[in-house]
């Protein structure tokens, strides 16, 4: 079996984060999403897998190389512009050839892992297998209909949903997906959906079931959905400290300190992830944050954030929560005011946060 990973797209909802950077190499507890991904492909025993890349592939082929990090083989496939799912499938045929394979959305990081359902889909003599969530506002999914334990009908983004069942990205498919997706036509939005390949093959009498995952998943599409994949991960990590932590700090709490990170007159609860050679100096560090590599932090507050590689933050007089940091970005205090609570910044930023003055 193969895999397909589609890691193009241009991240608008992330903006002015993905201005700069792949959407799929925001870090998640200091991890990208897109590593994230391929650990679970490959923890699934899939070893030849296709990434399509769009307007962000130089930076994803620097960042991901050959493949031999996971002990696979990477091919990279371009797609010219955000077509559709479908159309990813559709330009990977060569790649793909006829061996089934599974196809995982980049931006996806899901609870659990998929090598059950790799192993059951290579039992079975399914045409499509597609991964189901309940989730509370189905509408703005692709969302799927059952009927004695298949699928009948899928819809995206329903205004009137069907089912709380969305689909979240993970589809397992064999060769007549080429048929369905050369027999679709292009969308409303211009674009050759999925949904409307998996229900041409419904149509045809091929045999699509559903597979309900009971853990989390997330779509980190957006802020809030970062945070909040950054807070599941978090707490599934085990401590473990390579850096150096001196004897004015107090540490509590399962963290991650990596090699070359120091902590020095500080307060960390975790969860929390350091990353390499990170400075946290007279500062407190609370649950559910992850510092990226290279980073400065300092005399300052940080709560529940996200902090990418590079960021240097000083001298911040109030707690800073629910942010999230991009690559080499400056903040720190100034003698005036208002003060700000709540960020998302693109990379390169500098910003100047105002304090009332004593």
């Amino acid at each position: 079996m193969k895999a397909l990973v589609l890691s193009g797209g241009k991240g608008t909802r992330l903006r002015p984060i993905t201005y700069t950077s792949a959407k799929q190499l925001v870090p998640v507890a200091n991890r990208p999403v897109l590593f994230r991904v391929l650990d679970t492909i490959t923890a699934a025993g899939i070893r030849d897998i296709g990434i399509v890349v769009g307007d962000t592939a130089e930076e994803v082929m620097k960042a991901v190389g050959d493949g031999s990090a996971w002990g696979a083989n990477i091919t990279y496939i371009r797609q010219e512009a955000p077509l559709g799912l479908a159309h990813a499938v559709k330009i990977s045929k060569d790649y793909l050839g006829d061996s089934p394979f599974v196809m995982f959305l980049g931006d996806n990081v899901i609870q659990g892992g998929i090598k059950h359902l790799v192993e059951e889909f290579s039992r079975g003599d399914w045409n499509a297998q597609i991964v189901l969530k309940e989730v509370d506002d189905p509408s703005q999914f692709g969302v799927a209909e059952l009927k004695d334990g298949r699928v009948i009908r899928l819809v995206e983004k329903p205004k009137e949903p069907l089912s709380n069942l969305a689909l979240v990205g993970i589809y397992m498919f064999d060769h007549h997906i080429f048929e369905a997706v050369e027999a679709i036509k292009p969308s409303w939005r211009g674009e050759l959906e999925i949904t409307d390949a998996i229900q041409y093959l419904i149509e045809k009498g091929y045999k699509v079931y559903p597979y309900i995952h009971r853990g989390w998943w997330i779509d980190t599409g957006k802020m809030e959905d970062l945070l909040e994949a950054n807070r599941l991960l978090l707490d599934e990590i085990n401590t473990s400290v390579e850096g150096k932590i001196d004897g004015d700090s107090s540490v509590t709490g399962r963290v991650v300190i990596e090699s070359g990170a120091e902590i020095v007159n500080s307060t960390i609860r975790g969860p929390v992830a350091i990353g390499k050679n990170t400075r946290i100096e007279n500062a407190y560090i609370g649950p559910y944050t992850s510092i990226y590599h290279d980073c400065l932090i300092r005399n300052c507050e940080i709560e529940h954030c996200i902090v990418m590689e590079g960021t240097k933050i000083e001298d911040i007089p109030f707690r800073l929560e629910d942010s999230l940091i991009g690559r080499h970005v400056e903040i720190k205090a100034t003698a005036a005011k208002p003060k700000a609570y709540r960020m998302m910044l693109g990379d390169h930023s500098k910003v100047s946060l105002i304090r009332e003055n004593v």
